[in-house]
């Protein structure tokens, strides 16, 4: 008799396995229609093309910069508006991520779409997955094929030669906002509120992008690398321009600096995440 329990306790299990990705289906099905209800993906599909084109801006290298990578760079960060004002691409990503965070899974919390969602046979950390994957992955992807494909048609004998720095610039670039993103993942699971999330998150953006602009200043008129250097840790866009300078650097890093700023913010931002999985699947009340 317990035999037969065991065996019946085993195919249950085997069965929750088997049924585990129809859940997780499920909850990424309603996030996306969420984030994404019809025309909001078409609208900003169309402002990524647009954006993209209005965007871009010849390549005039200066200080003798003139090789293949650097040319590479500088068409690159002219798409993602690095070496001047935020672009219209990246302003209109950000918006997505930050709108997808605060009102898709703030909503969710608030209206206790969540807690219904903990009774499915599906892990809490799979239930996060699902959501950023809705808010972040599907946001990054539109807005990386959009941007890649522009600069592939625009210029496919200076891209494809020098891919890999083309995607260490949108890497370069991606990481600052993906960093405010995770903060605010943390804050939304914190106030478990949408539209007092949102605000706080364009405070927090605009109050990083004051005090960088602020210290990098400082850097130019102190001729002191430091700030910029500290800066390049949640930004490392910063070193990048100063390895493709469009003027005389005053601070001239090392390629493998730069990756390592790349490798550090990541790191930022790796760290964050695993602050928000912890927290929502151990101290998440609802």
């Amino acid at each position: 008799m317990s035999g037969l329990c065991l065996q019946a306790r085993g195919d249950a299990e085997m069965d929750a396995k088997k049924g585990s990705g129809r859940p997780f289906l499920e909850v990424l099905s309603s996030a996306i229609h969420e984030d994404y209800r019809f025309p909001i993906l078409e609208i900003f599909a169309f402002l990524y093309v647009l954006g993209t084109f209005v965007s871009v801006r010849g390549v005039i290298p200066s200080s003798g910069a003139t090789s293949s990578d650097a040319v590479a760079y500088h068409l690159t960060s002219s798409l993602l508006g690095s070496t001047g004002l935020l672009s219209l691409t990246m302003f209109i990503l950000i918006i997505v991520i930050f709108k997808n965070i605060a009102y898709g899974l703030g909503s969710d919390l608030e209206k206790g779409i969540i807690q219904t969602q903990f009774s499915y046979p599906l892990k809490r950390g799979s239930i996060l997955t699902a959501k950023l994957v809705s808010a972040l992955a599907v946001s990054i992807a539109l807005f990386l094929v959009v941007q890649l494909s522009a600069i592939c048609l625009l210029a496919p004998d200076t891209v494809f030669p020098n891919l890999g720095i083309v995607l260490l610039t949108f890497a370069a670039n991606l990481s600052f906002p993906l960093i405010i993103a995770c903060i605010l993942l943390l804050i939304t699971l914190f106030i478990k509120r949408g539209g007092p999330t949102l605000v706080v998150g364009v405070i927090i953006y605009f109050a990083f992008t004051v005090g960088s602009t602020i210290l990098t200043n400082a850097s130019y008129a102190s001729k002191s690398p430091l700030f910029i250097q500290l800066l390049s840790v949640f930004s490392p866009d910063l070193a990048l321009q100063q390895y493709y300078p469009s003027h005389v650097p005053f601070w001239t890093p090392a390629f493998s600096e730069v990756l390592l700023y790349v490798g550090a913010s990541y790191a930022i931002i790796g760290a964050l995440l695993s602050l928000s999985y912890y927290y929502f699947t151990r101290r998440l009340n609802l």
